[in-house]
């Protein structure tokens, strides 16, 4: 999953899941050891009784073994079978060569083959006493088995044998381990619906962290702080880190800002005075042509330099919030009229056709005219920068939905899908074809300045490019027009 609650809440699914098959299986074993153990000592316990009751009845004056009265084998005698008959389980009391001088009902309800197995068993078991597991098969099953050697009961009775199945005992674990598969999915649904919950409110302070961070975007927005968090766990000292961390980067830009605007504001002078100078010089009638020559280069480059001063200088000011727009109502009609004019020369010297469709009627809107105007031309001199001669370039204005569009389009050799994330960016460029010192000189602040007017009006600013088949800025300024439009082409 994507998310950090997701994650946690799988990983939390997956460590029950996990706890419970290691307690299931834990408990079955353990169940099922001590239950083995429980048999192995009840085993026990019979056979002992069985030997001291054999040996109490050898030191009596009856006989403790007499010839059985249908097939004159030796046997237990009646009153010592009678007191061994109600013992449960599996019981033989064996005898010297193989004899089998008593078993218990349940050993009689074997199968002969079965009791010979048993009484193998018996024969070749060690000396003293022993324990052990066999498998009899249907209807026993498996089996632990005690075994004991008789001395104290006479020559005639030389070994008992006690044991019990373990059917029941084994069903016990099974069906606690098919009660925890059975019951486990239902857990594990449960908790994960509750971790879900818990998790969410867990991450709460997170998620009103990342929303904080993510509005601030730019420089303009450092000022801003994370709530306090009253908690002094990892999100609350998250919150202080960040906190900190934005005051320092706050400071850091203001220096940064006010270097700049410093800087700009100060270099505007030197520049105007340079500019005067070359001017002047360019009109001296002594001035020669070769020097003349390498004055307008000059005056090239300084009017170049004062275009980046102001443009850095007009950045700078509205990072500090220093330059405010002075809004007012503008009829959009006459701006693109005055709009046509300027783009008609500018078409014309660069052999590229602009067509300005400007509305039939007023459409008055409140803006900052000069800004608006600043921000079309920059559009304007990009798009014929960008135009091959014989080209196209349009300008439209129109009101859609109580708002303010304005779009140019042009037919130049458009932007790559890669860059077209940076175009706004400050002093970026998409290539060595529009470097500063190529055929398409700029700055790089055209585009920085536009979406800076655009979204100081409230509005937007994007763009649409497909290399090689031209480019569309769409700008959309929010206002209630004041008069509906027709559009014509001048």
């Amino acid at each position: 999953m994507r998310t950090l609650r997701g994650r946690l809440v799988i990983s939390y699914a997956v460590a029950l899941a996990a706890t419970m098959a290691v307690f299931a299986a834990t408990i079955y074993f353990v169940q099922r050891s001590e239950s083995f153990g429980e048999l192995d000592a009840r085993a026990r316990l019979e056979g002992e009784i069985i030997a001291e009751l054999l040996a109490a009845a050898a030191g009596g004056p009856d006989s403790l073994i007499v010839p059985d009265p249908q097939t004159g084998r030796p046997v237990l005698a009646p009153e010592i079978a009678a007191l061994l008959e109600p013992v449960p389980d599996y019981v033989l009391v064996v005898g010297p060569n193989r004899e089998v001088l008593f078993y218990s009902a349940d050993a009689r309800a074997l199968g002969y083959e079965t009791l010979q197995r048993l009484l193998d068993l018996a024969d070749a078991a060690p000396p003293g006493e022993s324990f052990g597991v066999t498998n009899l098969g249907l209807p026993a099953g498996q089996i632990r088995y005690y075994t004991r050697e008789t001395h104290r009961a006479g020559p005639r009775v030389e070994r008992v044998l006690a044991g019990a199945s373990t059917a029941g005992v084994v069903l016990i674990p099974q069906r606690l381990l098919g009660v925890l598969l059975l019951t486990a999915p239902l857990i594990l649904a449960a908790s994960v619906v509750i971790g879900y919950f818990l998790v969410g409110r867990t991450l709460t302070p997170l998620d009103v962290i990342v929303d904080d961070m993510e509005a601030i975007t730019d420089g303009r927005s450092l000022h801003r702080r994370l709530a306090e968090l009253r908690a002094t766990d990892e999100l609350g000292r998250l919150t202080a880190t960040v906190n900190a961390m934005l005051a320092r980067l706050e400071g850091s830009f203001l220096s940064l800002r006010r270097f700049t605007a410093d800087a700009s504001h100060e270099l505007k002078t030197p520049l105007t005075v340079l500019r005067s100078g070359i001017e002047r010089a360019l009109t001296h009638p002594k001035t020669s042509p070769d020097v003349m020559e390498v004055l307008e280069e000059t005056l090239v480059e300084v009017n170049r330099m004062a275009e980046l001063v102001d443009a850095l200088l007009t950045l700078a000011r509205a990072d500090e919030g220093r330059a405010p727009l002075h809004l007012e109502p503008v009829d959009l009609r006459d701006l693109m009229e005055e709009l046509a004019e300027t783009a008609g020369i500018l078409g014309e010297h660069a052999n590229v056709n602009v067509t300005v469709a400007t509305p039939q009627h007023s459409l008055v809107v409140d803006v900052d005219k000069s800004r608006i105007r600043q921000l079309l031309m920059n559009l304007l001199t990009n798009a014929i920068k960008y135009t091959p001669a014989g080209g196209r370039v349009a300008i439209s204005c129109a009101a859609e939905d109580g708002q303010v569009v304005f779009a140019v389009r042009d037919t130049g050799v458009g932007i790559a899908p890669g860059d077209l994330p940076h175009i706004f960016d400050r002093f970026w460029r998409a290539d060595a074809a529009r470097s500063r010192t190529g055929e398409r000189p700029g700055v790089g602040l055209g585009l920085a300045i536009s979406k800076w007017i655009a979204e100081a009006h409230g509005g937007t600013i994007v763009a649409h490019s497909r290399p090689g088949r031209g480019t569309t800025f769409t700008v959309t300024i929010p206002g209630a027009p004041k008069a509906a439009e027709a559009v014509t082409e001048s």
